[in-house]
């Protein structure tokens, strides 16, 4: 491990002191929020019963962003919080009929996605818990055939049995109670078939006891024994057991699945197809045509609940195995759909739907997909796809407020690395500081019924935000919301305490992003005592250290994952890092644990010795 000791005093800069103040206000305002709205076992303060197969992903939603918090520098407190509402979500909607077996009994992989996110984050914040670890290995097995009970693995076509699964197995019929709490929401979305009986569109009364039977009917025909892409998510559940166990047979799984699907996307023209019967024929239940699935390119949102699952995959095959030519998979979506886009008023709109008649709802494409394409590849083609969006005049106004999956500044983030937006740093802390002050604020006027609560009441009052965090010190993007992975370029680490995160005082910040490097400033605003912080490339370590230059310096050889800096009080280093992408055997596992799984890749640039895994 490389070694650097920094004695060049500085006044902390403005970004600095809002960093520090950011977080030891969201140490205290994460107890606040749980205290007003769980009882003393962790449990939800709401109801005793709530029937269907719908909220469970809520309940974890609430608390799910909070191992992250921790493993980016937030509190200890805070993370033995997140530990115990895991615990009592799991128990309560266990009770409820949602969980089984610690796991969601069945529903989809985009509300498998939100929940899991939750559990992701335990690997970042503390690997060595033996619980964690069966855990991941229990989950995964539902979904790699190694568990009888839960058969959602059908081997023999490489394909997931239904587009609902869980810790039961493939559920291929619905029943009217299991969407009996999502029925009104579903009022709001166009019709899922266009064959439905008295329901000409735009919108599709689930409520309506008629029309739902025809609706529910044509679900369990046409959907339920297909595999969709939006199962594609579930790579992440089997990846994060292999950065847990290093058991090869889980990264064999994500690779075999997610080829699975390029091959289908290959015999169908290109397009993923949305829906791949038992045998492993497209549209084999949808009288042969290759859209209609659930969660596919028509209904209920048509594409991003293709393009996200396939981003997901990819980057988890990417992270797997160095390879960046997985990530052709959601290139060649994003592609297509350009090649029918249209220009107008400067800026790409692709079609976002395709039904019966062909290709429809055309919308401004967001560049989220193509920031993330980018960034995980650093290929300049890329980025000149980014560009061919059209105008970025609305990429450097930072919107005030977060979004549901707290990544709504992606733009203007990469405007700031372009060099464009140096506020930016300053902005988005101080965003982050109202976002929390205003959910402060709600939960102190908030006066309603519990009874009559909402199943997303508390995800909506959670004062935790990450977003400005896992920009500005790990220089990366937040995590896709359903269902993604870590992927940034830079994590810290606290030797002296062995945890996760920045350590007390200890402020950092990416200035730029670099196919072989980065740059970050660290500064310790403590001014009477000195602080030691490891800097590792990756979330994962799956990055390797190639030089360092302190200061403008002249650059020293490294040889690693991972560097060790020495803060003197109130000092501060720039570092300018050399650094190979991807070219390390990703692991939870942090310096001082068994650093078997952490070794190089073989024939990496990094390699040394044996490499067993």
């Amino acid at each position: 491990m490389g070694h650097l000791t920094c004695r060049r005093r500085a006044v902390p800069p403005i970004w600095a002191l809002l960093q520090r103040q950011l977080i030891e206000a969201m140490d205290a305002a994460a107890p606040a929020f749980v205290e007003r709205y769980t009882r003393p076992d962790g449990s939800l303060v709401w109801r005793d019963e709530w029937p269907g197969m719908d909220g469970s992903d809520d309940g974890y939603e609430s608390f799910g962003n909070f191992p992250l918090y921790y493993a980016l520098g937030g509190s200890e407190a805070v993370h033995e919080l997140s530990r115990r509402q895991w615990e009592a979500v799991t128990r309560q909607f266990t009770e409820y009929g949602q969980v089984y077996r610690e796991f969601d009994a069945y529903y989809d992989w985009m509300h498998h996605g939100e929940s899991y996110t939750y559990l992701y984050g335990f690997g970042l914040a503390d690997p060595s818990r033996a619980r964690d670890r069966r855990r991941a290995v229990r989950f995964a097995d539902m979904y790699t055939g190694a568990d009888p009970e839960a058969d959602n693995w059908d081997a023999e076509h490489r394909r997931l049995r239904s587009p609902i699964t869980g810790s039961r197995g493939p559920r291929y019929v619905n029943t009217a109670e299991d969407w009996c709490t999502h029925r009104a929401v579903l009022d709001d979305y166009l019709p899922p078939y266009e064959d439905i009986p008295g329901v000409p569109g735009p919108k599709c009364q689930w409520t309506d006891d008629t029309i739902f039977a025809e609706v529910l009917a044509r679900l369990n025909e046409r959907m339920m024994r297909a595999d969709v892409p939006l199962n594609l998510t579930a790579t992440s559940l089997i990846t994060h057991a292999y950065m847990l166990t290093g058991d090869e047979r889980y990264r064999n799984w994500v690779l075999d699945y997610t080829s699975a699907w390029m091959e289908r996307a290959q015999a169908n023209g290109g397009f993923l197809p949305d829906n791949v019967g038992p045998n492993g024929i497209i549209g084999e239940t949808m009288d042969g045509k290759w859209w209609g699935g659930y969660y596919g390119w028509r209904w209920p949102h048509g594409m991003m609940t293709i393009v996200e699952p396939a981003f997901i995959a990819a980057a988890n095959c990417l992270l797997l195995t160095g390879d960046d030519t997985w990530l052709d998979l959601p290139r060649s979506q994003l592609d297509l759909l350009v090649g029918l886009g249209q220009r107008r008023d400067g800026a790409m709109w692709v079609p976002h739907r395709h039904g019966d008649s062909g290709w429809y709802d055309y919308r401004r494409l967001t560049a989220r997909f193509h920031l993330h394409l980018w960034y995980l590849s650093q290929k300049d083609s890329d980025w000149q796809r980014l560009l061919d969006l059209g105008s970025r005049e609305d990429w450097d106004r930072v919107e005030p407020g977060r979004d549901k999956g707290d990544q709504l500044h992606a733009e203007p983030w990469v405007r700031y690395l372009e060099g464009a937006l140096p506020d930016y740093p300053e902005t988005m802390l101080r965003n982050g500081y109202e976002v929390m002050l205003s959910r402060l604020d709600a939960i102190a006027h908030d006066d309603g019924e519990p009874y009559d609560w909402d199943v997303h009441h508390w995800q909506d009052k959670n004062p935790v935000v990450t977003e400005p965090l896992v920009q500005l010190t790990c220089g990366g993007p937040q995590i896709i919301y359903h269902g993604g992975l870590l992927h940034v370029r830079l994590r810290y680490l606290d030797p002296i305490q062995r945890r996760p995160g920045l350590p007390p005082g200890v402020a950092a910040l990416v200035e730029n992003v670099r196919a072989d490097g980065a740059t970050v400033t660290l500064h310790n605003t403590d001014a009477l005592a000195s602080r030691q912080v490891v800097v590792q490339a990756g979330a994962f370590a799956e990055h390797g250290l190639t030089s360092v230059s302190l200061d403008g310096g002249a650059p020293q050889p490294l040889d690693g994952p991972w560097l060790t800096v020495d803060l003197a009080p109130a000092s501060e280093a720039r570092l300018e890092l050399g650094m190979t992408r991807y070219c390390r055997r990703p692991s939870y596992a942090r310096p001082w644990e068994n650093l078997e799984r952490n070794r190089a890749r073989p024939g990496s640039l990094l390699a040394k010795g044996s490499d067993d895994g």
